[in-house]
């Protein structure tokens, strides 16, 4: 039943064959996400002791994301030794 296996469960020779059994329509791509946000929200924001270690991860992440999205604009930016 490698359908029901997890990712990190699967070997290297049956990647193919487990992504040819996911769902990538969109239902399923939002059903995906919907479960991740799930899992994250019940792991790190809805616990009886929280801390600052979920919001720090979605903090970290909307910095990266950021940066990578102004990568082209800041790296004209940036002073250069010789010009």
């Amino acid at each position: 039943l490698l359908k029901d296996t997890k990712l990190m469960d699967v070997k290297l020779g049956q990647l193919g064959t487990w992504l040819a059994m996911r769902d990538f329509t969109p239902q399923g791509i939002l059903g995906a996400m919907r479960r991740g946000y799930d899992r994250y929200y019940n792991k790190y924001i809805n616990v009886r002791k929280g801390g600052l270690g979920g919001i720090s991860m979605v903090l970290a992440g909307y910095i990266v994301l950021s940066y990578m999205w102004s990568y082209s604009h800041v790296k004209h930016d940036r002073r250069r030794k010789y010009h």
